[in-house]
């Protein structure tokens, strides 16, 4: 079975207080992006546990700590299932705040449920994909939501971006989220997400803010250039993802970016449907 895990946007994210448990309480609204993707096989082995190999971007690190096998491990624990092999084909850079494996995450609970026909729910799969990152359950029902809570409290939103073009940038360079989190004041927003998101898209400049961008943009400048370059060429709205570092500009549809503008940067460009 094969599988194409996309990644998200985050349209505006305010950090609003800090938890008892060490975690922050968010407010956010997630965005699905599909078409920037990275694809993940899995099929059953005769082994017991799982094999995993990759490809394309370097993931590094641990096996046991990969956010795939870590869901593989989750759904094992939980139900009776065999062994698997499990390759991941990596596109979607790491360190973006584009929540790529996450979403490969997710992948792989909801592909666990059909091999084995174990015809878990929505709820159930958020449950177990909760254990493994903060938004790692969005990428279960992988549809625009407000989350809250750590992230993992996900409530449908009901935004179109059709008619919109879409550039994500993401510099040489990765933000680590917990420095970010180190590095902002939690507070409470005086006006809600939701009331904000409901302005047209040409009136959520200076509006809908992400929290981290103070602080990661005063460490990385180079960051905060992105933004005002994306701005220079006509974006609608722009902002930074998540804690960082990939940023991206809402455009008028068909507004193509040329390429040598971001030098050396990963860009992606899609028309949004």
């Amino acid at each position: 079975m094969i599988f194409f895990p996309g990644c998200k946007i985050n349209i505006g994210l305010h950090v609003v207080s800090k938890r008892a448990d060490g975690y922050h309480d968010l407010e956010t609204l997630m965005f699905p992006v599909r078409g920037l993707c990275d694809a993940v096989e899995i099929i059953r082995s005769r082994t017991t546990g799982v094999e995993f190999t990759s490809s394309g971007l370097p993931v590094g690190g641990p096996v046991q700590k990969n956010l795939c096998v870590r869901a593989y491990e989750q759904v094992r624990r939980a139900y009776p299932i065999s062994g698997v092999k499990i390759h991941l084909h990596k596109r979607v850079p790491m360190g973006a705040g584009l929540g790529g494996g996450s979403a490969d995450a997710a992948c792989v609970i909801r592909g666990l449920s059909q091999l084995f026909g174990l015809r878990l729910s929505i709820s159930t799969m958020e449950a177990l994909a909760a254990e493994i990152g903060s938004d790692t359950s969005f990428f279960i029902a992988d549809r625009p939501a407000i989350a809250t809570g750590r992230g993992e409290v996900l409530t449908p939103y009901g935004l179109s971006l059709q008619g919109y073009r879409l550039v994500i940038v993401k510099p040489d360079m990765g933000v680590s989220t917990a420095e970010a989190y180190a590095r902002v004041t939690p507070h409470k927003p005086e006006i809600s997400l939701t009331e904000k998101l409901a302005l047209p898209v040409e009136r959520w400049r200076g509006e809908i803010v992400n929290d981290f961008e103070e602080s990661v943009f005063s460490q990385y400048p180079q960051i905060g250039q992105i933004k005002r370059q994306l701005y220079d060429l006509g974006a609608l709205y722009a902002s930074m993802s998540g804690s960082g570092s990939a940023v991206y500009g809402i455009f008028p549809r068909r507004h193509e970016i040329p390429t040598g503008v971001f030098e050396k940067m990963f860009v992606y460009q899609e028309d949004m449907r």
